[in-house]
């Protein structure tokens, strides 16, 4: 897709939310060969993860992100007019997750929800679907944007590919018009790699059934049903260096602002070693690429919002940065943005 721009419309309020229970990669020892776990988490940087309870979904994270930060932006909730909620886990198939939340969260009837099934790029995606609701709305009028996943809920623990890789959030992000200056998004996709990550069944081309739901053991060692997340590691790899240097690049160029001008590079936390040759294939020094799958893992399209909030809450609170964002994963689909965000509420990290 072309890139394009907005103008006086940006990111007013930025919280997210985090199950309490934590995981410790190298628990995960009991499952797995002690240097395999070590190796993971020696390449991934991830050491922990969060993970939600049977009865707590992606909205719940989300609700409580975008409550706390309603309640610090000190906003009414009827100026709220529209609400996004970005998630591969949603509450059900039917009816949109989006507009159980509309009631949850009390927002007037006249509130336009919509769901977004998007993977780790998702973020970006909602965020270019928010700028464009705000810029057509009064002044004033906001669009709350909710991006979580509750991956424990489909990736099989005995999976070496995916166990020590995803966890749970959930965030909320407010956007509206206003003396913003010009924000730059570039939206890509790839059909053609569905198969590098996928959940084969539970969809409506290969319905539920019993075969599906039944774990079975993997060529690789690994066990998990046709309804959990698969996930082919190396591809993934080829397919991030492969382009998003490339999105990021011409979206700079795009946008006429020099690499060195950035003030952050937020990027989808994959793992570590694929940050760290993102960052030096675009020359993005190491202090302007906050982590933070140290903590969390990879949370999806919650990975973005959930980084400016535990990396940099006390850097935006007090000053507004240029940053460029980028989420990429399954699809393929990938996107970026550089935008202006700061001098607004950006919450603690909330515990549900």
């Amino acid at each position: 897709m072309p890139n394009f721009a907005f103008h006086n419309v940006g990111i007013s309020g930025v919280s997210a939310a985090v199950p309490k229970k934590r995981i410790k990669n190298a628990s995960l020892s009991r499952i797995f060969k002690k240097a395999a776990v070590e190796k993971i988490i020696s390449v991934t940087g991830i050491e922990e993860r969060r993970s939600a309870g049977k009865n707590t979904c992606s909205s719940d994270l989300c609700f409580a992100a975008a409550e706390r930060l309603i309640l610090e932006a000190g906003i009414e909730k009827d100026a709220i007019d529209v609400l996004i909620f970005v998630s591969q886990t949603p509450d059900y198939r039917q009816p949109s997750t989006a507009a159980i939340l509309q009631d949850r969260l009390g927002l007037k009837k006249g509130t336009a929800s919509l769901d977004m099934n998007l993977a780790c790029s998702g973020y970006v995606y909602g965020l270019s679907a928010a700028f464009s609701y705000a810029s057509n709305l009064k002044e004033n009028a906001k669009v709350l944007l909710l991006a979580g996943e509750t991956f424990s809920k489909i990736v099989s623990s005995k999976d070496k590919a995916t166990a020590l890789l995803f966890g749970d959030a959930g965030s909320a992000t407010l956007v509206e018009r206003g003396d913003f200056g010009k924000s730059y998004f570039s939206l890509n996709s790839d059909g053609s790699g569905e198969n590098i990550i996928k959940i084969d069944s539970g969809g409506y081309r290969r319905m539920s059934r019993h075969r599906s739901l039944m774990p079975r053991k993997r060529p690789n060692g690994s066990v998990r049903s046709d309804e959990q997340l698969f996930m082919d590691g190396a591809e993934v790899f080829n397919f991030t260096l492969r382009e998003i240097p490339r999105d990021i690049l011409s979206l700079l160029r795009y946008a006429n602002v020099p690499g060195g001008k950035i003030d952050y590079f937020i990027l989808h936390q994959a793992n570590k070693l694929i940050l760290e040759l993102l960052a030096k294939k675009i020359g993005c020094p190491a202090a302007k690429l906050p982590l933070s799958l140290k903590k969390f893992g990879n949370t999806g399209s919650a990975s973005i919002p959930l980084t400016l909030v535990s990396e940099l809450k006390d850097t935006l609170g007090r000053k507004k940065k240029k940053v460029l964002l980028s989420g990429f994963g399954g699809g393929l689909s990938w996107a970026s943005c550089v935008t202006d965000i700061g001098r607004c509420p950006v919450c603690c990290v909330i515990e549900v």
